[in-house]
């Protein structure tokens, strides 16, 4: 029976949702838990109670995965009036504590038991069950009572007071199926950006959002779309190009078929308003809690990223001082300078990560370090850079100061004068002090994520730029990492050498309908100088040639008067010049001292680069130039290598009346032509010509130089008029002289007379070589010479030549080893293989004998041939009956 106030089982209500989860038995698994409950209950819009199920939840997971020492299964049930939890374990001999006479469930002191005490005090009903493999703790946590129709609500503000609006609010609504593909877009939608549905229906939304995200830091585009929900802003793409400062609110769904989707809400920034979640007020039973006062000024729950804290600095800021404007900045690591990360009531996106100076002059007010208040700015024209041209009078700045280093400057600003004095200074300095601190933690965060994911980029990116020697591919890899990670658009100049212009070689914008439009416009510029200098430097001239021929584009339609437009060219214009409408920055591409080219990244209409990221522009521009520069460096020796390589291979066969000549030529390894195998036909005198077939050992350049010695001396030596024998021997002793570069050589060598009768003569020595095959007509086969010594390797060869006569539609056919010692496992092609294949070719041509040949040798086994291999057929043509 169990105890009173324990009950077993909850009133029957209707569950609409349920979320479980398994954590191991170690002390991690706690903390997991309660994010788990958290996330779940947050998702479900049941914020109210969620710190009460995170206490308990961390109490009974506790219990079971420290003390009980098993696994906790964690389950979460939603219903219309509250939520129930559900912790077990797998100790079901471990029973609950019964409240005995005079005994109460657990001591206050002793972390065992405790969480049923908890549940006792802070949950509606609880009560525990057993199974005989389970135990089970559950909660139930009941919704409080609300107004009808009331789920949160402000005071009544004057009107003057309310946010401004356009006359017609519109709210666009997009519905992103589970791929991240664009399923529904409303007519709002459609007024706002400029698409009509079926220009985006089907589409992934990253091709429209510009999403404000550094590689390593924050939440990305994806990740937002998985969440429950999702609320912040970044900027929609327009069909004009230009980018459009929205706020959006994300709600995570399933439809019946349970198949989840994203719901977004998108409206201007300036009417975020409209969308964004009132912040949570303390209850009036929390009174007599402790006040923080960071809470105090940036609410409840405070924001987890960097972007999101100043964020909402900056609206609080502007809010407690009823300013039109405010702006945060921080410093750099050197402060130096600083960059601006956060704005309200200002153009933001042009005004995002622009640096100023920390110290902007010796005047009263010339150091961001110490409170100003500027009572009227245009009596001091460019005191404040930032609110240059935005209708702002009066402006208050306090530093952000942590152990008396500066980390940033917050400042409000008002469209009317005078409307500060040292006492909203002194509020705006007490404000700054108490979340500096927060700002700087979450700020070294950001860093350390950042140098973290800086870190995989350059990894990443060095291995895949080292994985190729091709330069087309190089400059196709450079490009494709610069966008859209660090930049919208990327152009690469390359610099051929020092009397050369830099060339435009590769333009890519994240856009693929933007590139030729991007590509025409840099390419009607003068290209950035090569300068050597390490660093980003900024480039203007893009920017300013796009706004002249958007000007002038804009003049010609509107000269055209009511005659249409002959094309469409102003609107590419128009969007190229809204593409490159924003910092340029060059970087220079060098390598062993010499500036090959020039690295440039863009970012669309008013935008800036953030020093981080220019940062790691400057480190991939480093391991590209390398890259860039190998590729020229191989490429050129590449060249060179084939240039040699086609030196020692003959020239054109010649033409020999009465004799058909065919010769296939292989050499093993990628990008060799010649190898240790090489072959020779040469006139020596009228009627008679030289040939020859010859394997140096081995394979590559060193055999090919060999190659070339022994075929130009056979030339040379056939031509001074000695016989077969003498033209080797000497060979012999020339490759001997070569000393340590000597290698041993087989040949084949022999003199070729066609006769008036339609038959040939030969004369042939075989020095060590595969022996010549003789086809007849009647489809025999059989060796055309005798085997000799090969060359060398002795000093004293005693050679001789021998005689063979070919009859019309006879072949000798002369191969290297490459083709008689093709291996498939064990099995070699061989001398007898070879004669078999050239039985089979009785009647054919020359060229269809050595191809045939080729074939069987290719078919003979399946992976390729590792050994060079030349082939040469020589037939006498059968004559011809008239």
């Amino acid at each position: 029976m169990a105890e009173p106030g324990v009950e077993t089982r909850t009133r029957s209500s209707v569950i609409t949702a349920r979320a479980a989860a398994s954590f191991d038995p170690v002390g991690r698994s706690v903390a997991t838990a309660r994010a788990f409950v958290r996330d779940t209950l947050q998702g479900w819009g049941y914020s109210d109670v969620v710190d009460d199920a995170v206490v308990l939840t961390s109490e009974l997971v506790t219990n079971a995965v420290i003390h009980a020492g098993t696994s906790a299964d964690v389950l979460c049930l939603r219903s219309e009036d509250g939520v129930r939890v559900e912790v077990a374990d797998r100790y079901p001999e471990r029973e609950v504590p019964i409240q005995g006479a005079g005994r109460a469930i657990a001591n206050l002191d002793s972390e065992n038991g405790r969480g049923l005490l908890l549940c006792a005090a802070l949950a509606s009903r609880w009560g525990v069950e057993y199974t005989p493999t389970h135990k089970t703790v559950w909660f139930q946590l009941d919704l409080p009572q609300r107004p009808v129709g009331t789920r949160s609500a402000g005071p009544v503000l004057p009107t003057a007071m309310l946010p401004v609006a356009e006359e017609r609010v519109r709210v666009a609504v997009t519905q992103i199926d589970r791929t991240g593909t664009i399923s529904a877009w409303n007519e709002d939608a459609e007024r706002l950006f400029g698409y009509a549905a079926d220009q985006v229906v089907g589409k992934p939304l990253t091709d429209l959002a510009a999403w404000p995200q550094t590689p390593g830091i924050g939440t990305g585009i994806a990740e937002a779309l998985q969440m429950s929900r999702w609320e912040g802003s970044y900027g929609i793409r327009g069909l004009d190009g230009r980018v459009l400062p929205v706020y959006a609110s994300h709600l995570r769904v399933r439809d019946a078929d349970g198949e989840p989707s994203t719901v977004c809400l998108l409206v201007r920034d300036d009417e975020r308003a409209v969308l964004q979640t009132p912040q949570r007020t303390p209850d009036s039973g929390a009174e007599h809690r402790s006040t923080d006062p960071f809470e105090v000024f940036i609410g409840s729950p405070a924001p987890d990223d960097l972007d999101g804290l100043l964020q909402r600095t900056v609206e609080r800021a502007r809010d407690m001082l009823d300013g039109d404007a405010a702006f945060l900045l921080l410093a750099t690591d050197d402060e130096t300078e600083l960059e601006v990360r956060a704005t309200t009531g200002l153009p933001s996106a042009r005004q995002r990560f622009a640096r100023v100076p920390v110290e902007a002059g010796a005047g009263r007010y010339g150091s961001a370090r110490m409170p100003a208040v500027h009572e009227d700015l245009t009596a001091v024209p460019g005191a404040v850079p930032l609110l240059n041209s935005t209708g702002m009078r009066s402006v208050v700045t306090v530093p952000l100061k942590v152990e008396g280093r500066l980390t940033g400057s917050l400042g409000v600003a008002a469209e009317s004068a005078g409307r500060y004095s040292n006492e909203e200074a002194l509020r705006l300095q007490f404000a700054a002090d108490r979340i500096a601190l927060a700002v700087e933690s979450a700020r070294l965060g950001e860093l350390e994520r950042l140098r973290r994911g800086s870190l995989s980029f350059l990894v990443e990116a060095s291995d895949l730029l080292a994985g190729t020697l091709d330069r087309d591919q190089t400059l196709a890899l450079m490009a494709q990492m610069t966008v859209p990670t660090l930049a919208a658009w990327c152009a690469v100049y390359t610099i051929a050498d020092q009397s050369s212009e830099p060339y435009l070689s590769y333009v890519l914008h994240e856009d693929e309908e933007r590139i030729d439009g991007l590509k025409a416009l840099l390419s009607k510029i003068d290209p950035p100088d090569p300068v050597p200098t390490p660093g980003a430097r900024v480039w203007n001239a893009p920017a300013e040639a796009a706004q002249r021929a958007a000007l002038l584009a804009s003049k010609r339609e509107l000269g055209l008067g009511s005659t249409p437009p002959v094309s469409s060219g102003i609107g590419t214009t128009l969007a190229t010049a809204a593409a490159v409408g924003g910092e340029t920055v060059v970087l220079p591409l060098v390598a062993r001292n010499r500036v090959i080219g020039m690295l440039t990244l863009g970012k669309p209409s008013d935008d800036h680069f953030r020093q981080e990221i220019l940062e790691l522009a400057e480190d991939l521009s480093r391991r590209a130039a390398l890259a860039l520069d190998n590729s020229r460096l191989y490429s050129e020796r590449v060249a060179i290598s084939q240039s040699l390589q086609r030196s020692l291979l003959p020239p054109e066969l010649p033409l020999i009346e009465g004799v058909e000549v065919e010769v296939i030529y292989r050499a093993a390894g990628e990008g060799n032509e010649v190898g240790g195998d090489f072959y020779d036909l040469f006139p020596i005198r009228d009627g008679a010509y030289g040939f020859a077939i010859g394997d140096v050992c081995g394979t590559g350049p060193e055999a090919a130089a060999v190659t070339g010695l022994a075929r130009h001396a056979l030339r040379l030596l056939a031509r001074e008029g000695f016989g077969g024998p003498a033209v080797l021997e000497r060979l012999n002793a020339a490759i001997l002289d070569e000393g340590a570069r000597s290698r041993f050589l087989t040949l084949l060598y022999g003199e070729l007379w066609p006769q008036e009768d339609g038959s040939a003569i030969l004369k042939v020595v075989c020095a060590g070589h595969p022996l010549p095959l003789r086809l007849r007509q009647d489809g025999t086969v059989e060796p055309a010479a005798e085997p000799q010594p090969l060359l060398g390797v002795m000093e004293d060869l005693e050679l001789y030549e021998q005689m063979v006569t070919l009859d019309p539609g006879d072949v000798l056919l002369c191969v290297t080893d490459g083709v008689t010692e093709r291996r498939e496992g064990t099995r070699m092609l061989g001398d007898d293989g070879l004669s078999d294949v050239l039985t089979t070719c009785t009647g054919l041509t020359a060229g269809a004998v050595a191809a045939r040949v080729l074939r069987a040798v290719e078919r003979f086994a399946a992976e390729p041939a590792s050994d060079d291999m030349a082939i040469l057929a020589m037939r006498v043509p059968e004559p011809h009956n008239s």
